[in-house]
């Protein structure tokens, strides 16, 4: 059955060999190693998808920010996402801590809170996702 209203957003590959956990990683155009640490008996030579989920959502929050403060004019300079996370008893939590650099009072605060929960990684993350894993024959 053929899924109406289905729009793609981004695609990505990922390719692995004998290199133990090396992975190519290609999308929109661009490349990245991503790869698993010593201890997990990787190579250490990129991020791990864990480190990569959380530098998505870190570099979508900020860009986003960023759209936002500039449409405001508002004089912040730099904007930093720092992101954690945890396994709890119930599942995965995600921290995340926002600083900023420039004059940010209490209202902007609320409001970039407000923003930051609204970046389109982070509403897909606590959105409703469905994943469809199949193997081409």
């Amino acid at each position: 059955m053929e899924e109406t209203g289905l729009e793609l957003i981004e695609s990505a590959t990922a390719f692995i060999g004998r290199t133990q956990y090396q992975t190519v990683v290609n999308s929109g155009g661009h490349g990245l190693i991503t790869d698993e640490p010593l201890k997990a008996n990787g190579t250490n030579t990129g991020m791990n998808p864990f480190s990569l989920l959380l530098a998505s959502l870190a570099s979508c929050t900020v860009i986003t920010l960023r759209m936002y403060i500039d449409r405001k004019m508002w004089p912040i300079e730099e904007i930093k996402a720092d992101i954690e996370m945890y396994k709890t008893l119930s599942g995965t939590r995600i921290e995340t801590k926002l600083s900023f650099k420039g004059e940010v009072d209490d209202e902007q605060r609320g409001r970039l809170l407000k923003i930051a929960n609204a970046c389109p990684v982070h509403k897909i993350l606590v959105g409703n996702i469905d994943i469809n894993t199949n193997i081409n024959i």
